[in-house]
């Protein structure tokens, strides 16, 4: 979205980049898990933005944030049930028509859980994927926040999620709020990935293999040489990884 203007600076920097880097396009707008229909405009000028730039993935989110023509400016929860799949199918099988290309999902960072959800979120995704061919964008920084919050396991939700339809790793920090007097953790990309995420991180690339990866850090950003060490240290894990045997290990 912060691309969608014809001109001016950005994109002469995201110009550039193009021209030594493929591209990821990471949306936040599209309202994919929305109850009403997708905004025409908003798809074209994401339609317009790949065409312009061919990046090598494009990537939303399973949340919804606009109803109505009202845009709230965050990724809110979608209910995980057998309308809401129905619902976030169709959408993906509509942005993906339109741009002419499969899109990735990623997975939410959860603060609650719905009392009418009656699908476990690995197999709403999964059958999402299924369903209309997108892949799969697994935030493991979100999956260790979500499991804190929501007192799970991470590493249940791994061995769940179908790795083999994951074609990008996203990997964040989080924070801890306490003012309820109940620790929770925020998704907020205002730190380096814990070790809780990292750690993670390994038990994915053992069992699905390198994937690209991105280390999100978009707020409170350091100096460069911080963020190339965080790069490094991914980089280095999917070098090892590459030299070895993995184990795939289907979905449950």
């Amino acid at each position: 979205e912060n691309y969608f203007g014809d001109g001016g600076a950005p994109h002469r920097y995201l110009t550039a980049i193009r021209e030594r880097f493929a591209l990821s396009i990471h949306g936040i707008g599209l309202s994919i898990g929305g109850a009403g229909p997708l905004d025409r405009d908003h798809l074209a000028s994401l339609r317009a933005l790949v065409d312009r730039y061919e990046p090598a993935l494009v990537s939303e989110h399973l949340a919804w944030c606009e109803n109505g023509g009202t845009y709230f400016n965050d990724l809110l929860p979608v209910t995980l049930t057998s309308e809401a799949l129905d619902i976030v199918c169709r959408h993906v099988d509509q942005t993906q028509e339109t741009l002419g290309r499969q899109i990735l999902i990623e997975n939410p960072s959860n603060y609650l859980a719905f009392e009418e959800s009656d699908i476990p979120e690995t197999e709403f995704l999964s059958a999402m994927a299924r369903r209309t061919g997108c892949g799969l964008l697994l935030d493991i920084n979100n999956v260790v926040v979500s499991a804190h919050n929501l007192q799970t396991s991470p590493r249940d939700y791994l061995d769940r999620f179908d790795v083999e339809a994951v074609g990008e790793v996203h990997l964040g920090g989080h924070s801890n709020d306490d003012r309820s007097g109940v620790t929770l953790k925020i998704d907020d990309h205002c730190s380096a990935p814990s070790g809780d995420v990292w750690t993670l991180y390994d038990d994915f690339l053992a069992v699905a293999g390198p994937r690209p990866t991105l280390v999100e850090w978009d707020q409170d950003v350091p100096a460069l040489d911080v963020l190339l060490s965080e790069v490094a240290t991914a980089r280095g894990k999917l070098k090892q990884t590459s030299t070895k045997e993995v184990s795939h290990v289907p979905a449950r």
